[in-house]
C-alpha cells in the first residue's frame, strides 16, 4: 500500500476496500457494482492480504451458491424445492394484484412470479414497488393442490444496502486529509486510478456525484462514447436508477393516473436517462412538458392533485461531433431529441458536464487502491441532501447581479453539491471556494450560452462574480477560449438568413491564443500564455515553432527528464526544431537535466538512444547530468535570443494511450488533454 491508502484505511477501517477486488469476484456475474462491494465489505474491508483472499474466496463462493443466473434458473429452483428453503441473489419487483389484495413479488433472474410478500416488508422497502431492488433472500417450495396458490413463498428480504452508519465519524475523519487527499481517496472510491487525472478532470468526475448528493438536481452530460457518463447512474448507488431515454412513459416516470402508482421520481434519488442523445427517438410530447414543470417546481399533476418529489433528473448521451464542429455548425446540444430540443426545457438544466473533457476509458484508468465501499459513501451522501451550502461562498465572493435567478439558483445548487462531496464539515480555503464557484458559474455558463444559439430571445448574460474590493472576474467555458472565433456567433440568426454575430472577445493571454482551428503558426514575440486544464489543440509546434525557427544552438533545462514518456517528450521537442529548421543547417540541442538516482542506467540508455537518433538528422543532441543537483527552473534559450520560461517543463500533456499506435492522441499532440499550465517568452539582451 502506498501512503494514501495506509491513511485511508486507518481513518475509516471496515469501510473501505481495494477497488480491483471487484474484478477478481465478479466473475459472470451480471450484477452492480455496489452489490460485490457490499459483500466485500462484509468479509474484506481490511489491508491484511491473507484475510483479504480468504474474503474473496467466501464472497465467490456466496456467489457461486447463491447468485441467479438466468440459464441456471431451472437448478435453483429445483434447489429451493429439494431443500425446502434456499438463499438467493436476485433482483426483486413487488406489484400489488388488487384481485387477491396481496403483494406479490417477482424474482428477475430466477423466474417465478406470484411469490407473496407481506406489508411490512413493503412497508419497509417501497423501492419494491418500483423498477425492482437487488437483495438477498430466502425463497420457500410448498406445494399445494390449490391451483390458484403459488407454491413459492417468501422467507426473509434483505435489501442489499448499508443498514447504518456514523456520520459524526465521517466528518472527523474527514479532517485527516488534505483537499488533494480527499479527492484522491473519491476518484479511487468510483474506481479510478487518481495518478492518470489532472485537478480539473477529478473534478469533472466528481460533478456526476451531484445528483445523489442535492435533491431535484438537473444535470446533463453529453460528449464521445466510452467515457463512463452512465456508470455512476447504474453502479455506484442503490438510490440511483438508469432507465434507457427511449423508454420512457408518463405513468412510469411520474403517476399512473388510472391505478394511482407513484413513478419512478418518487421512489429514486436520482433517475438517469441513458442513450438520451439522438434526434430520430420517438418521444411524447407530454411527457417533455410533465417534466419540464417538474423540473422547475419539483411537482408534478395527477389529475387535480399536484404531488411533490425529491428526484434529481440526470441526462447522458453521445454526441456525433467534435466541439468545433457543433460550434461552427450547430449547438451543444444538437444531439438532443428533438422534442426536448427547446428551449424551456433546456433552461432547466441546472448544469452541462462537459463530456468531451473525459477521457475514453482505458485499462490501465482504473485502481487498485482503495476507496469507499460505494455503498457506504452513497449512504453518506444520500444523508447530505437534507443540508445546503449554497451560501457557504457569500462571505468571500457575490455574483454579479446581471446573472438571473434561474441562472443563480443552477450555480448555487452545483456549488452546494461540490461543497457537501468535497468539504462536508467545512474548512475550505478562499482558493478552494473559488476554485468551485467557478466550476459551477461555468457549468451552468454552458448552459445558457448555448441558449442564446437557439434562441435569440435570450439576452447574453454577463457570467462574472467579484472578490473582496469589488474586484471583478469574468468566467469563460474551456471551448470558449480554445475556440472564440466559432463560440460567441449566435445559430439562430443565421438560420433566419441574418449575418452572423461575431462579438470581441478578450484573451487571457498577451500572445496569439492556441485553437485547433489554427492553421498557420503565430509569429513569434514576448509575452505570457495561460492554457487550461484539458485544453486540446496544444503542441509543441504552436507554442515553440516559431522561436526555435533559424536557431543554431538550443538549450534545454529541466530536471525531469526521467521517466519514460517524459524522454518521450523529449524526442517530440526535437522533432519540432527538425521541422523548422532549413534542411542545409545544423542545430545543437543540449539537455541540462538532474540524474534519477532510481533508475539511472534506463534514463542514460534512452538519452544515447536519442543521441544515436539524431545522427545524420542536421542535430546533434548532447546531454548532461547537472552535477549539484540544484536546477529547479525549467527553460529554453536560443541563440537568436529567445528565452522561454516553462512552469512544467515539457510536462504538459496527461497521460494518453501511449501504446496504441492507432490513437490519433499517439500520434499527434493536438489531439491530447493538456495539464493547466504557463510559458513566458523573453527576449535576451
Amino acid at each position: 500500500m502506498n501512503a494514501l491508502d495506509t491513511k485511508i484505511n486507518a481513518a475509516f477501517p471496515g469501510l473501505v476496500v481495494r477497488k480491483d477486488l471487484v474484478k477478481a469476484v465478479k466473475g459472470n456475474a451480471i450484477v452492480p457494482t455496489y452489490v460485490l462491494e457490499y459483500l466485500l465489505g462484509q468479509y474484506c474491508a481490511t489491508s491484511d492480504e491473507a484475510s483479504i483472499q480468504s474474503g474473496i474466496e467466501t464472497v465467490k463462493e456466496i456467489l457461486r451458491k447463491h447468485y441467479v443466473h438466468r440459464n441456471e434458473a431451472g437448478l435453483v429452483r429445483s434447489n429451493v424445492r429439494e431443500k425446502g428453503r434456499y438463499k438467493v441473489i436476485d433482483k426483486i419487483g413487488v406489484a400489488l394484484n388488487d384481485k387477491n389484495d396481496a403483494y406479490e413479488a417477482e424474482f428477475a433472474n430466477l423466474g417465478i412470479k406470484k411469490v407473496v410478500v407481506d406489508s411490512g416488508t413493503v412497508k419497509s422497502h417501497p423501492k419494491l414497488l418500483v423498477a425492482g431492488v437487488w437483495c438477498i433472500a430466502d425463497v420457500e417450495y410448498e406445494h399445494t393442490e390449490d391451483k390458484a396458490v403459488s407454491p413459492w413463498i417468501l422467507g426473509t428480504l434483505k435489501p442489499i444496502q448499508l443498514s447504518h452508519f456514523d456520520y459524526e465519524a465521517y466528518l472527523k475523519a474527514r479532517q485527516e486529509f488534505t483537499t488533494d487527499e480527499w479527492i484522491d481517496l473519491l476518484i479511487q472510491s468510483i474506481g479510478f486510478d487518481p495518478e492518470m487525472f489532472g485537478k480539473r478532470s477529478k473534478l469533472i468526475q466528481l460533478m456526476r456525484l451531484i445528483p445523489f448528493v442535492e435533491r431535484n438536481y438537473n444535470l446533463i452530460e453529453l460528449g464521445p462514447k466510452g467515457t463512463g457518463k452512465s456508470h455512476i447512474y447504474s453502479e455506484f448507488s442503490p438510490h440511483g436508477i438508469l432507465i434507457s431515454g427511449g423508454e420512457v412513459t408518463v405513468p412510469k416516470l411520474f403517476v399512473n393516473n388510472q391505478s394511482g402508482k407513484l413513478g419512478l421520481v418518487g421512489y429514486w434519488d436520482v433517475v438517469a436517462f441513458d442513450e438520451f442523445a439522438g434526434r430520430q427517438k420517438r418521444v411524447d410530447k407530454s411527457l417533455v412538458d410533465i417534466m419540464k414543470n417538474y423540473m422547475a417546481n419539483k411537482t408534478f399533476s395527477r389529475g387535480v392533485e399536484t404531488l411533490g418529489a425529491e428526484a434529481s433528473m440526470v441526462f447522458v448521451g453521445n454526441t456525433k461531433h467534435n466541439v468545433p464542429y457543433m460550434l461552427k455548425h450547430t449547438d451543444l446540444f444538437e444531439e438532443v431529441p428533438e422534442k426536448y430540443y427547446d428551449s424551456a426545457f433546456i433552461d432547466r438544466l441546472h448544469a452541462y458536464i462537459p463530456g468531451w473533457e473525459v477521457d475514453v476509458i482505458r485499462g490501465e484508468m482504473f485502481s487498485i487502491g482503495y476507496g469507499f465501499v460505494v455503498d457506504y459513501l452513497a449512504e453518506i451522501l444520500r444523508h447530505l441532501r437534507s443540508d445546503d451550502y449554497s451560501d457557504r461562498y457569500k462571505d468571500l465572493f457575490r455574483l454579479s447581479s446581471a446573472i438571473s435567478t434561474r441562472d443563480r439558483d443552477g450555480i448555487n445548487k452545483t456549488f452546494s453539491g461540490l461543497m457537501k462531496i468535497l468539504f462536508p464539515g467545512g474548512g475550505a480555503s478562499k482558493e478552494e471556494t473559488e476554485e468551485l464557484l467557478r466550476l459551477s458559474i461555468e457549468g451552468r455558463k454552458r448552459v445558457k450560452d448555448q441558449l442564446m444559439r437557439i434562441d435569440t430571445t435570450y439576452p447574453d448574460i454577463d457570467f462574472s462574480y467579484f472578490a473582496a474590493g469589488d474586484r471583478k472576474i469574468a468566467v469563460t467555458t474551456l471551448e470558449e477560449d480554445e475556440y472564440p472565433t466559432y463560440y460567441r456567433r449566435r445559430a439562430a440568426a443565421q438560420q433566419e438568413g441574418q449575418p452572423e454575430i461575431q462579438e470581441e472577445v478578450v484573451s487571457r493571454n498577451s500572445v496569439p491564443s492556441i485553437s485547433k482551428a489554427e492553421s498557420v503558426l503565430p509569429d513569434a514575440r514576448e509575452g505570457h500564455r495561460v492554457l487550461s486544464e484539458n485544453q486540446k489543440g496544444v503542441s509543441f509546434d504552436l507554442l515553440f515553432g516559431p522561436y526555435v525557427r533559424g536557431a543554431r544552438k538550443i538549450t534545454l533545462t529541466d530536471p525531469y527528464i526521467r521517466l519514460f514518456y517524459q524522454v518521450r517528450n523529449l524526442m517530440e521537442f526535437i522533432e519540432t526544431v527538425v521541422k523548422h529548421k532549413a534542411p542545409e543547417d545544423e542545430v545543437d540541442i543540449h539537455l541540462v537535466t538532474a540524474r534519477d538516482d532510481l533508475k539511472a542506467d534506463q534514463q542514460k540508455a534512452n538519452l544515447l538512444s536519442i543521441e544515436e537518433s539524431c545522427l545524420g538528422s542536421g542535430v546533434n543532441f548532447t546531454w548532461e547530468f547537472d552535477g549539484a543537483g540544484t536546477i529547479h527552473a525549467r527553460h529554453i534559450v536560443t541563440d537568436t535570443g529567445w528565452k522561454i520560461s516553462l512552469d512544467r517543463g515539457l510536462d504538459i500533456f496527461q497521460h494518453y494511450e501511449m501504446n496504441d499506435a492507432f490513437s490519433l492522441s499517439n500520434r499527434l499532440q493536438q489531439f491530447r488533454s493538456a495539464k493547466g499550465f504557463e510559458v513566458t517568452y523573453m527576449r535576451l539582451g
